[in-house]
Formats: structure tokens, sequence, C-alpha cells
């Protein structure tokens, strides 16, 4: 399996034998448990269903509550599942730690971006604005959005002010820079989608 669950730290920086200076994020990457098993024969598909975090018992609703007991595990905050490989097997209650990453390599790190809230379009989409001088009263506003007789209306899809951020962001090909085994820590380059405490899923890149 090439999959782990994390909680984002913060971006800080580790400084290069020959002095270069990588930015870097710091993910606290396990130690995950092995919720359930999910086969083909039942679900039609090969996963893990991977647990991180300790929940409190009276913050857990009913179903998940019996979920967890089943597999006699205590609750867990964060749950994700993970694809297997055909020849891949393992057993609720098993430990899977940041061990399973090698320094050097690279992964994909999926999880839900900062919310901005309600946005206009130059901060939203990037637009170049309208003029900034001479009179004009069109400095950051939509203007035109369409034509007038054909096709008579705004286009599906037209960039337009509204809601910004808070959506499943999957950044791709980030480098392992190091891995702390003893407190399962992942240094990845570059940053990672969303806040300060926020739950990543950290998988093998696809494309790398």
């Amino acid at each position: 399996m090439r999959g782990i669950l994390g909680k984002k730290l913060g971006m800080t920086r580790i400084i290069k034998e020959d002095g270069t200076c990588l930015a870097v994020t710091s993910i606290s990457a396990g130690p995950c448990v092995v919720v359930q098993m999910k086969s083909k024969d039942t679900d039609g598909y090969r996963a893990v269903q991977l647990g991180f975090a300790p929940h409190k018992p009276k913050l857990v609703n009913k179903p998940l509550t019996g979920h967890y007991k089943k597999a006699s595990l205590a609750p867990q905050r964060f749950l994700r599942e993970i694809r297997l490989s055909d020849d891949e097997q393992f057993e609720p209650g098993q430990q899977v730690s940041a061990d399973i990453f090698q320094e050097g390599e690279f992964v994909d790190v999926t999880g839900v971006s900062i919310g901005k809230g309600f946005q206009g379009g130059m901060k939203r989409w990037n637009w170049s604005g309208g003029p900034g001088s001479h009179g004009s009263m069109t400095h950051r506003r939509v203007g035109s959005m369409g034509t007038n007789t054909t096709p008579g209306r705004v286009l599906r899809g037209h960039h337009m002010p509204g809601h910004m951020g808070n959506d499943r962001v999957t950044v791709q090909n980030l480098q392992v820079v190091k891995i702390d085994k003893e407190q399962n820590l992942m240094m990845i380059k570059g940053a990672v989608p969303g806040h300060k405490g926020a739950y990543v899923v950290i998988r093998k890149a696809k494309k790398k």
C-alpha cells in the first residue's frame, strides 16, 4: 500500500549540505490503523480503510460507533480509503506508519484548501480589471458578461465572483525531502492544501 493519512503542521525550511534552502511542509503522517478491508467479492474493488487521530466516543454517531466496534478499535477522527493491488493484504487493527515512503520519492497530497469566502473576479479568477484612471468607474467590476441577441444569455461556466476556496485539491509530484520514523514526521517540498492542523491524504505519485 502506498498511501497514508496525516495532519499538516505548518511550513518550515531545510538547509541542505550545499547551502541551498528548501521550503517544506511538515506533516504528522500516521501512525494510522487499518479499520476495514474492502474486497472485490463484497465491494467490487480492493482497498484498505485507514483511520487517523483518536476521537472522543461521545462525538461519534451510532453507525460509526458500530463500525469501529466490529473491528474492536477506538473511534478515529479521520477516515479514508486507499486502493490496493491484488497481492496486498492487511488485517483490521494493523498499524501503518510513515516508513512506507522513502526520502527522495514523489507523492500526491490531497486536502481541503483554505476557504476565502465570497471574492470578486479579480481575486478569484485573476482578471486584469478595467481602466485605472481617466474617469473610469469599472476598476474591479464584472463588466460585460455575454452577447445581446445571440445567445441572449450568460453562457454556462462563465467566470464570476463567488465563493472561493474550501475545495478538495490534490497537489501532484511533491518530493519527500526528509522522514523522521521515530516521530512519524514527513517533510515534503513545497506547499500542500489546507490550513495548519488540516487532515491530508498522502499517496504515491501517479505521474512520476
